[in-house]
């Protein structure tokens, strides 16, 4: 599955293939989100829970499904599994169109976190095989980028797609999956040395350590997002919305000017720095008595947080054999969907009972539990660490 050994040259054309098909996928998953509340309470005088659950069914299969996606990746070809999550994507979009009631819908929603899987899972796994031994990290980072801009195209341009009413949203959907399933299809698919086993679990030891610091890490984010303009707010500071963006520009932008650091200076050296980095921005914001201070913290933060993952990531594939990096790779990112089920209500739950200041500061504790799990991960000796 991997490189062959030496090759240091990035394989451009399948990886624009590869990146372009998951920006467009999620492009064409997400136009919907922005919609979806106003669409169910129209059509079926739905409460907040019900709104909520069809907005959020979708993480529910998605954190099942991303093991069985890795898995069929490394038996049946990354880009096999990649086109069918595209296509669940597209078939999602065009069954919007039909009166499938709430319950239908729910489903319908539950479909579509099968092809978010399917999509992100197989791409992620097929990049990791196509990047040279010491770009990897970095080909991870970039990866994570290209789905973030899909998200944002994606919700942006369903919102700007309104007023033109429900049903162009639903044919923008199917138009940018099949978009998406082209770029996939067109992708160059190299030789693979030697045919994958495929592994013998879906839940891949070497993905629980990694993972758990994943989820951990994952707090400080859900309180970010969630709770960052009330904090502000209850202190006088307007724009809070302006902390969320420069999160968001400096957690792709470090990504794309640093994104070669796990590479460079090992994984385990970076997730301490990003933990901390992490950690100390989310205390700034939670002390920040002004809107400049705050900014700083989210910037911070995005920086430490940007790089964890894929450092994070490379743990994993440092300690997983080629023929279960599929399935490695899906039980890994399925701690950031649980992470997120978890860490919702119960962030909600500090906010209530001790305040806003309260969130960050245990996204904090978080952040560093998440380092010290993560250095409880043992090194690879010198011969697996070649093995990816």
């Amino acid at each position: 599955m991997s490189a062959p050994a030496g090759k240091s040259a990035i394989p451009r054309r399948a990886l624009v293939g590869i990146f372009g098909g998951l920006f467009c996928g999620y492009v064409g998953l997400t136009a919907a989100i922005p919609v979806l509340p106003g669409f169910v309470r129209e059509s079926y005088g739905a409460t907040d829970f019900a709104v909520g659950l069809v907005v959020m069914a979708t993480a529910l299969t998605a954190l099942l499904v991303r093991p069985v996606s890795g898995h069929l990746a490394d038996r049946y070809g990354h880009r096999l599994i990649m086109q069918t999550g595209a296509l669940i994507v597209a078939a999602g979009g065009a069954l919007y169109f039909l009166p499938l009631g709430l319950t239908g819908l729910v489903a319908l929603r539950l479909l579509l976190g099968v092809g978010e899987a399917s999509l992100f899972t197989a791409g992620a796994v097929w990049t990791v095989s196509l990047a040279p031994h010491n770009r990897r990290g970095q080909l991870i980072g970039l990866y994570g980028v290209s789905m973030w801009g899909g998200i944002s195209v994606g919700t942006f341009l369903g919102a700007t797609l309104l007023p033109f009413g429900y049903g162009a949203v639903w044919g923008f959907s199917v138009a940018a999956a099949l978009a998406g399933l082209v770029l996939i299809s067109v992708a160059p698919v190299l030789p693979r040395a030697g045919q994958p086993s495929g592994g013998h679990g879906l839940l891949v030891r070497p993905a629980l350590l990694p993972g758990a610091a994943l989820a951990l890490a994952s707090a400080g984010y859900a309180g970010l997002a969630a709770f960052v303009v009330l904090h502000l707010q209850t202190r006088g500071i307007d724009s809070g919305v302006v902390v969320l963006s420069g999160f968001s520009a400096v957690y792709g932008g470090t990504r794309l000017l640093i994104g070669h650091l796990p590479d460079r200076l090992g994984p385990r050296r970076v997730v301490t720095w990003s933990g901390l980095g992490e950690a100390a921005g989310l205390l700034i914001i939670a002390l920040a008595p002004n809107l400049p201070v705050a900014l700083v913290g989210s910037l911070i933060m995005g920086v430490g947080f940007s790089l964890l993952h894929p450092s994070l990531a490379l743990m994993v594939m440092d300690r997983t054999d080629g023929a279960q990096q599929g399935a490695a790779i899906g039980a890994y990112t399925s701690f950031w969907d649980l992470g997120l089920s978890i860490w919702g209500p119960l962030i909600g739950a500090v906010a209530a009972g001790l305040g806003y200041p309260a969130v960050f500061v245990a996204g904090a504790a978080c952040a560093a539990a998440a380092v010290a799990v993560a250095l409880c991960v043992r090194q690879p000796d010198a011969q697996s660490a070649t093995v990816s």
